[in-house]
């Protein structure tokens, strides 16, 4: 296992945070939640039919004596959980109308890490996005002062961690948006040890060019810096002098950053996107997210073509954004 989740399993181990699978039936997840459990880093939490969950375990030889397992049709909080949901909904939903969205697995799981059941929640085995982060927009909610949910990527090669973002929630945002990534970004990448360098990135260097989106980045800049004065972040900058310190020394060299930066916030979801997937695919960096960040409590969401190993990494990250 790389440095990177060295330092999780570190943070994690023994504490007996709890992970909900709302997909306790899919191969995957159940054989990353008995190696979880096997190895004492959390309590998994599979949503499903004992009987059936059971069953595909002893197909699979996982042992599941360390498992939680929980039904939602027969679960005995069902209803404290269902008036919960109502008051969370502001009205918007009658109590019986609650009680048939709770036996869909994701809301059901997603009201136990909000009534505070469990820490954190891995879902999109066999959900899409959508499914995944609708029910923890609409139940756990974004953390005080932050107004989007944002998807990082922690980029890794050997020893070398970047972290990337926004590449998988926000299609087009605002300055006041990329400055609330970058400072999310940089809680997310000290949670890996990694000390923030942030760096705006842009087509342009400190003015080399004059547009309204260079301006954008130049001004959550200095929003950023307005809310966290204590933050290293600097830009716009071009990828190159963000990175290369031969460069920022031509096109920046007034600039705290000084081809240093490891934290890399993209003026868009389109530019992030790309940037992630060409470092990924041409640079050989392994793409570890997207980690969901700004959320009261962690919800993350795995690609439909994951892994048990992707399953299992992704929950260790969950167990330790729990961690206050």
């Amino acid at each position: 296992m790389s440095d990177l989740f060295t330092v999780l399993t570190n943070k994690v181990s023994g504490k007996e945070l709890k992970v909900v699978f709302p997909e306790g039936l899919d191969e995957r997840v159940l054989s990353a939640a008995g190696r979880l459990a096997k190895e004492n880093l959390l309590i998994p939490v599979l949503i499903g039919n004992e009987t059936d969950i059971q069953q595909k375990a002893s197909e699979l030889d996982v042992d599941t004596a360390g498992l939680e397992i929980v039904d939602p049709k027969s679960d005995s909080r069902i209803d404290e959980l269902i008036q919960s949901f109502v008051e969370r909904r502001s009205g918007k939903v009658t109590e019986e109308e609650a009680r048939q969205i709770l036996m869909d697995e994701n809301y059901f799981g997603t009201m136990l890490v909000y009534k505070g059941y469990a820490d954190g929640l891995v879902s999109g085995a066999a959900h899409s996005t959508a499914d995944t982060v609708r029910p923890a927009l609409q139940i756990i909610k974004t953390k005080q002062g932050v107004k989007k949910t944002s998807g990082v990527f922690i980029m890794v090669r050997g020893e070398e961690k970047y972290v990337f973002a926004d590449c998988a929630i926000n299609i087009a945002p605002d300055s006041s948006d990329l400055a609330e990534i970058a400072l999310e970004s940089a809680k997310t990448a000290e949670m890996f040890d990694i000390v923030p360098r942030v760096a705006m990135l842009s087509f342009s260097t400190k003015g080399s060019a004059a547009s309204a989106e260079t301006e954008k980045a130049a001004e959550a800049v200095r929003v950023a810096k307005e809310r966290a004065p204590e933050l290293i972040i600097d830009g716009e900058f071009q990828f190159d002098a963000a990175f290369v310190p031969e460069v920022a020394k031509k096109k920046a060299p007034e600039s705290v950053i000084q081809g240093d930066a490891n934290v890399f916030i993209f003026p868009s979801l389109e530019a992030g996107n790309i940037g992630y997937k060409i470092a990924q695919r041409l640079g050989g960096f392994e793409a570890v997210g997207p980690i969901l960040q700004g959320l009261n409590a962690p919800v993350n969401d795995l690609s439909r073509g994951c892994s048990e190993e992707d399953v299992y990494k992704l929950a260790l990250i969950t167990a330790a954004q729990s961690l206050k």
